[in-house]
């Protein structure tokens, strides 16, 4: 199962190839890297409407621009949260006015988004949100409460925040979707997380009095699970079979790392080999034939749960096939650098999240049991 891509779909690859290859430089600044991609089109090609400094192309071509994106070697996107998450749920859901004054800055990428969701002691169980919003008496909302593992939000100029806006209210009743200015010193806080790899990629925030906007509530006040849920919904879609071009490129490494090795020569190594190139293109597949598809419940959780722990276990086998050189750093110890890591260490110690954010792979299980196969709800408060 493949896509025919037709001879307009080749020539857009020309141009998209083209194109990158003139602008595309690792190590750019990544705000400037965004207003490049939005000056040449380049965001908001998978919106369903065009007219906000867009363009739009069909499901085909978004996926050439991605596959070519992730060969290219372009620098990661800053951008992405607000392109992939926030715009689709705003045309889903905002008003004309909403999208008027947040889709135009995320298409010529002067504006970058972080997504306040998870908090701490709640896990992966978005319903158990605690941060509240509370109706001032000018009218708009103060936000209070912390939120974790917020990718970007040193970087987001803006943050939609699920917080508590009915007091009293339980689970998933009484919650809404707020869109929060970041730069408010004083009212919100952001720390990093200093994680196994030496890196912050996610941050704690803290919100303490923010405001936010009445006609900045998205969906409405109450209707913040359906438009968290929906959300939920657009993050696996093209951007996955960008993400396997990024994992084909990962496993190379790997083959090449088992020959130099000698480990190439152990058939359990070679088996385990095999069996990951067999499972990216399983991976593949069914990316492929959920693509575009609406209204399938299972199919995020699925990709989610084939992806999280296929990258966990290339992580370890890039250090097997290593061996005992798998322990040593890159570069001798020192003061000023007392904490490198190869390419492969940084694999192995980050892939350890996978099958915990994003959903972990228990929550993905639930969700596959009770809204696919229509088992028995899990019961709460069971320890």
């Amino acid at each position: 199962m493949d896509f025919g891509f037709t001879t307009e779909d080749e020539a857009f690859r020309a141009e998209v190839r083209a194109w990158l290859s003139e602008h595309a430089e690792s190590g750019q600044d990544r705000r400037v890297w965004e207003r490049t991609l939005g000056k040449a089109g380049w965001i908001g090609l998978g919106w369903p409407e065009d007219g906000y400094g867009n363009r739009t192309v069909d499901l085909t071509q978004q996926v050439v621009w991605a596959e070519e994106y992730a060969r290219s070697g372009a620098p990661p996107r800053s951008g992405h949260i607000g392109e992939n998450l926030l715009a689709p749920t705003l045309l889903a859901h905002g008003t004309d006015e909403q999208k008027t004054r947040f889709l135009p800055p995320i298409a010529v990428g002067d504006e970058l988004w972080c997504q306040g969701y998870s908090e701490p002691g709640a896990g992966s169980d978005l319903a158990g949100v605690r941060t509240k919003a509370e109706r001032a008496s000018d009218g708009t909302y103060r936000v209070t409460g912390q939120k974790i593992w917020t990718s970007l939000a040193h970087e987001a100029d803006w943050c939609f925040v699920l917080a508590r806006t009915e007091p009293e209210s339980r689970r998933h009743h009484g919650l809404s979707f707020l869109l929060v200015p970041m730069n408010q010193p004083g009212r919100i806080e952001v720390r990093p997380i200093r994680q196994m790899t030496g890196t912050s990629d996610f941050n704690e925030v803290f919100f303490d009095g923010a405001h936010a906007r009445v006609e900045h509530v998205v969906g409405g006040e109450g209707a913040g699970w359906r438009v968290a849920m929906s959300l939920l919904g657009f993050e696996r879609g093209v951007s996955t079979l960008a993400q396997q071009i990024g994992f084909a490129a990962e496993l190379g490494r790997v083959v090449q790392a088992a020959v130099r090795s000698g480990a190439l020569d152990d058939p359990v190594v070679r088996e385990r080999l095999v069996r990951q190139w067999a499972e990216l293109r399983v991976m593949r597949w069914n990316a492929l034939r959920t693509l575009g598809r609406a209204g399938d419940a299972g199919a995020p959780s699925v990709a989610k749960l084939l992806w999280g722990g296929w990258h966990q276990r290339l992580g370890e086998l890039a250090m097997q096939v290593r061996g005992a050189l798998a322990g040593v750093g890159p570069g001798e110890w020192s003061p000023s650098a007392p904490y490198e890591l190869d390419e492969a260490q940084h694999l192995f110690l980050f892939s350890r999240a996978d099958t915990i954010y994003g959903g972990s792979d228990q929550v993905q299980r639930t969700i596959i049991a009770e809204r696919v196969l229509g088992l028995p709800r899990e019961p709460k408060g069971v320890v």
